[in-house]
């Protein structure tokens, strides 16, 4: 069987290049508006992205378009607020998609939210909660989840039976345990196209990656994240699916499944 990967970007944030991103990429997680995006610029890159054949997945956010989501309010928001926050912004996009004919394809947090409902059970909840809701307003079955594989939200979405689609990141360094290194240290982020090319076909060849301290862990994945934001985002994105092509894995979106 040939090997595969999702290659996924955080899109209607107003920030980079969404349609040169869009063609590189095969999965759009796209902003709702709490955090950065949401109306016409929701509505456009959901457009762009069904022309293109790119699945579309939701990118809630906690409230916080001053700091872009990354400021945690995991202490000052309650869970039943939360959860509803989260349902509101994943039908905010699956709405669009059916305008355009197109099914939501899964939901992943932004930010500060992501990195709350990774260590946290009641954040974790909340989220998959929030999710549960929308699903059932749109008469689906449980939207997957898009998070960080072994932490609390893989977790809790397992033990729910509902669908999980394991993340990892090809410009971000890893922890022994599996975790990413904190942004705030020196060398969390990768800077090298070479290293970020390589530890992408790691991670889909292997299903491993070589940690800050040079040893080596077993990283799952379904799809790999590729930062929009960054400098020279697109030029990295296009050279990582040139890796992994060259490497003999097929790029596409991900297979729906527990």
């Amino acid at each position: 069987m040939p090997l595969t990967i999702d290659l996924n970007a955080d899109l209607g944030e107003g920030v980079g290049d969404d349609d040169a991103l869009l063609e590189v990429v095969t999965t759009a997680s796209v902003a709702a508006g709490a955090h950065a995006g949401g109306g016409q610029v929701l509505a456009e890159v959901v457009r762009r992205a069904v022309a293109r054949r790119v699945a579309v997945g939701a990118h809630p956010s906690y409230p916080d378009r001053l700091a872009f989501g990354r400021v945690s309010m995991a202490d000052r928001l309650d869970t039943e607020v939360l959860s509803g926050l989260v349902c509101e912004q994943v039908l905010a996009v699956a709405d669009e998609c059916t305008r355009n004919g197109h099914a939501l394809a899964h939901v992943k947090t932004h930010g500060a939210l992501y990195n709350d409902a990774a260590v946290g059970e009641r954040i974790a909840g909340a989220v998959l909660a929030g999710v549960h809701r929308a699903a059932g307003r749109l008469g689906v079955g449980d939207l997957p989840i898009m998070a960080l594989p072994g932490s609390v939200q893989h977790r809790m979405v397992a033990e729910a039976g509902a669908p999980f689609l394991a993340e990892a990141f090809a410009d971000r360094a890893y922890s022994p345990d599996g975790s990413l290194m904190p942004r705030g240290l020196p060398g969390s982020v990768l800077t090298d196209p070479d290293a970020i090319c390589r530890q992408a076909v790691d991670i889909a060849v292997s299903s491993s990656v070589t940690c800050a301290d040079g040893s080596r862990i077993d990283v799952r994945a379904d799809t790999i994240c590729l930062h929009g934001d960054t400098p020279g985002a697109v030029g990295l994105a296009r050279a990582v699916r040139a890796a992994l092509e060259a490497a003999g894995v097929r790029v596409t979106a991900p297979v729906r499944r527990p």
